[in-house]
């Protein structure tokens, strides 16, 4: 080797020490490779080293501490390796009791087993870090549309959906106390379905900020009209947490505790309006993933779903497609696919039907509005549309996946609100509702996103148990 090149590698000199796991042992006679991965990245980092500083504990799987100095590899395949001066093993692992095995490709089936362990997997690691970075690009579409992150309660005494898929909270002296006997909340209490109707709160929240901050407070421009509109605090808000259904259900999209994004905006008369931010959050969030994950992402498309990836760039330079539901019906109807459960108007659209229409509307993310008024929640806004009676209602449908969002116009008229509710015998346990709409009622709308569905989607992974760090679902609570 030339002297000028031995300088210009000590340029690169590093002295570091580096904690991770061991993912790969070559031991050769003059010299020793470890692969050691700490989580941050699904890359590597090669530690070169003389035989002589193993040992029997440094096997795959093992938590070592390596100290040395990190040069400019002569490979071209890395950009820097370590040159190991001591090598210590923190955490010694048994290779032949490890369920994972030194590269081997195992099914998400099979690691979805070892919730303890399966995070030492590359690519449910690769998960955990687009989950972060989701989560993250979230929180910075709100934030800087001007919305209000609201920390909605995980204890309710609502149902928002009104399906009755609900966990009830009860202490452990409760469960064994007569029936008779006071609730530690005084009223029966619930793992939440929903944020949307304590955001519903929150959206009508006067701001009592100084005046002289109103005039920094952002803009945003309604697509109906060039003008601009100003958003004050609290006007728009979002939530991001953990939501709860105790639906008896082992299919390939459902949870009982799964992670929803939900927004409310406030002085918003046009459901064009919500699908906007619907659309707008899907495509940056997704932006963001991929710019920021090129790596972990990739490992799902080239694995799991090789597809996936010409389909989410063509997704991000298209309009999404708007149909109504009686427009859906119409097409599944004349469908030559036939289906397990017949299309008939007034009927809520099922999994096949949704994932059908999608395709039928050339493979891009599909807004069906206008649904049937019997089929959806109290809160959604009346159309007034004569015989076929509809509410501004609206699910987002994506490829492969079906549902991922749904959201509605609220009523926020005072006798049509009433009126159903004392239909539906709740006007009692929703008189808090209706003084919404008795002090300073405003028009309003909003959304929620399932997040694992979204992640399914993006990555392309079939089953939303495989989206989660630990997924919970009947007859299955594992750790």
């Amino acid at each position: 080797m030339r002297n000028g090149t031995k300088k210009n590698i000590s340029r690169y000199t590093l002295s570091i020490r580096h904690q991770g796991w061991v993912r790969s042992v070559r031991s050769q006679k003059e010299v020793l490779f470890l692969h050691i991965n700490d989580g941050s990245s699904l890359e590597n980092l090669q530690v070169v080293a003389d035989p002589s500083l193993g040992t029997r504990d440094l096997t795959f799987g093992s938590a070592v501490e390596v100290q040395g100095k990190l040069v400019k590899s002569p490979h071209r395949m890395q950009n820097m390796e370590l040159k190991a001066e001591t090598i210590r093993v923190v955490g010694p692992c048994d290779t032949w009791a490890f369920p994972l095995k030194m590269k081997e490709r195992h099914p998400l089936e099979y690691v979805r087993q070892f919730p303890h362990l399966r995070c030492r997997n590359n690519t449910l690691s690769s998960l955990l870090r687009v989950r972060s970075e989701a989560t993250a690009a979230i929180h910075s579409f709100f934030k800087e549309s001007g919305y209000v992150h609201i920390h909605t309660p995980i204890i309710t005494s609502n149902d928002c959906e009104g399906a009755g898929e609900l966990f009830q909270i009860e202490t452990l002296n409760e469960a064994k106390e007569p029936a008779e006997k006071n609730h530690f909340f005084d009223v029966p209490a619930f793992l939440t379905v929903s944020g949307q109707l304590h955001l519903e709160v929150m959206a009508g929240a006067e701001d009592v900020c100084d005046p002289a901050k109103r005039a920094s407070t952002p803009i945003c421009f309604r697509r109906d009209s060039p003008r601009p509109v100003s958003r004050r605090a609290f006007t728009h808000v979002f939530t991001f947490g953990p939501t709860f259904r105790a639906e008896n259900s082992q299919s390939r999209r459902h949870l009982a505790e799964f992670y929803m994004v939900e927004a409310e905006l406030s002085f918003t008369e046009s459901l064009q309006d919500i699908m906007q931010v619907m659309e707008d959050l899907f495509k940056t969030a997704t932006s963001t993933v991929l710019s920021k994950c090129p790596h972990d992402v990739e490992l799902f498309h080239k694995y799991i779903a090789p597809a996936q990836k010409g389909r989410l760039e063509q997704m991000l330079k298209k309009r999404f497609v708007t149909i109504t539901y009686s427009e859906a019906v119409e097409i599944l109807k004349q469908a030559s696919q036939a289906f397990t459960f017949k299309p008939e108007w007034g009927c809520d659209l099922q999994t096949e039907h949704e994932k059908y229409l999608v395709k039928h509307c050339g493979e891009v993310p599909l807004f069906v509005i206008n649904y049937p008024y019997d089929l959806k929640p109290f809160y959604m806004r009346d159309n007034e549309d004569g015989p076929q009676h509809t509410v501004a209602a609206v699910d987002l449908l994506v490829p492969g996946i079906g549902e991922l969002c749904g959201g509605s116009l609220r009523e926020e008229r005072l006798p049509f609100i009433e009126s159903r509710l004392q239909r539906l015998g709740l006007a009692d346990a929703y008189q808090w509702y209706l003084d919404l709409r008795k002090f300073g009622s405003v028009p309003h709308g909003g959304f929620g996103m399932g997040f694992e569905r979204y992640l399914q989607y993006i990555l392309g992974v079939d089953n939303i148990k495989d989206v989660i760090p630990f997924p919970r679902f009947s007859h299955s609570c594992l750790l």
